[in-house]
């Protein structure tokens, strides 16, 4: 088989997409020596992202090729999206399955496949930016009508594709992530040099993710500076600190306070030190469709505070303290809990570390593999 992979999306880093993607295509090379990848990509200004990229691929595998175009990636989005002309096939040749990105759906001969990551778009559109949501709608308009299989990174995704947008559910397949083998507990003198690198008190509370409306930095920053003044936190020698990592998307940037540092954009080489060394792990986010950042800090031995929205609790399980997003009262309470009893972060360490099982890439992308060939066949 010739298959075709988008990896436009790879050029974002530090997203959730461009992780997702970047992992399958490295776990299905991994897997796959027999059949034939060619990964293509348009970007105008970091276009060079992409041969790096390749030629690290091509180093450790012989059946991977790139196919990249300077165009940017709103022309490729009114060309492929709004107008849907020009089949892939006029860039990359012919093929038989066509992996679909996050962005575009360019027609195509090809069996065609992609993932749906969530439906953010149609349940709080007023977190997302206006433009992405209109170019998320002429996106799943073409998915539903093009795609020969979907799929979703978890069941609360497909029962949303499923009643908002009345897919077919015989054309869903659920297929859990996997977390990057990075993410393990790491030792006190990496903690230690994390600490000093950054500037950070030794006790301090991680939050990490793009900086956007969706990811509730407000109700971060509000129940934190709540958090701060509670009786059994207030009266410590040791100051406690708000550490925040991510970099800006969009919306209302944030004033600096008192306590609250950001970090912007963090090497992965350097999270698995910063999730370690953590008290906790805040996630209280309106809406994930999978949400990477909490099973990244279950692996490295971090108690995790998470929402009780979208896919959120369906990811963690038992494995974390549940919060309604909304309600901050709730948060800084949470936040409390785990703060001051021990046994209780022990026992949500222990749980995540567990958790973390469930979620495989080498099992992800076998589980992609069986598509193409059933979609080949």
């Amino acid at each position: 088989m010739k298959i075709a992979i988008d990896i436009s999306q790879l050029v974002y880093k530090g997203t959730g997409v461009a992780t997702y993607t970047d992992q399958l295509v490295r776990n299905l090379l991994k897997s796959d020596t027999k059949n034939e990848y060619i990964l293509f990509g348009i970007s105008l200004r970091k276009f060079n992202f992409f041969k790096d990229y390749i030629d690290q691929l091509k180093a450790s595998y012989q059946n991977v090729e790139g196919r990249f175009f300077h165009i940017p990636p709103r022309i490729g989005e009114f060309i492929w999206n709004k107008l849907h002309l020009i089949n892939i096939e006029t860039f990359i040749d012919d093929i038989d399955i066509f992996y679909s990105s996050d962005w575009i759906q360019p027609p195509t001969k090809a069996k065609k496949i992609t993932t749906v990551h969530d439906l953010l778009v149609y349940k709080y559109p007023d977190v997302s930016h206006p433009y992405i949501v209109q170019v998320q709608k002429r996106r799943l308009e073409l998915v539903k009508k093009e795609c020969d299989m979907v799929v979703a990174d978890s069941n609360s995704t497909k029962r949303e594709l499923i009643d908002i947008l009345h897919f077919n559910k015989d054309k869903i397949e659920v297929i859990y992530p996997g977390i990057s083998e990075k993410f393990i507990p790491e030792p006190s003198d990496k903690i230690q040099k994390i600490r000093q690198k950054y500037g950070l008190y030794d006790d301090y509370i991680l939050s990490v993710g793009t900086i956007e409306p969706r990811k509730n930095l407000k109700g971060i920053i509000s129940a934190f500076e709540l958090f701060l003044k509670h009786s059994l936190i207030a009266s410590r020698k040791n100051p406690v600190e708000l550490v925040l990592v991510g970099k800006f998307g969009w919306g209302e940037k944030w004033k600096p306070r008192n306590k609250i540092k950001s970090l912007g954009y963090v090497s992965k080489d350097d999270l698995p030190s910063l999730y370690t060394g953590a008290s906790m792990f805040l996630y209280p986010s309106f809406y994930e469709g999978f949400g990477f950042p909490v099973l990244e800090a279950m692996a490295c031995g971090c108690p995790v505070i998470t929402s009780n929205q979208g896919s959120l609790s369906e990811v963690v399980a038992d494995a974390a303290l549940i919060v309604d997003p909304q309600i901050i009262e709730d948060i800084s309470s949470k936040m409390i809990q785990l703060f001051v009893d021990n046994s209780l972060r022990k026992e949500f360490i222990t749980k995540g570390k567990e958790n973390v099982y469930r979620f495989n890439w080498d099992k992800t992308a076998k589980s992609f593999l069986n598509i193409y060939k059933n979609l080949y066949k």
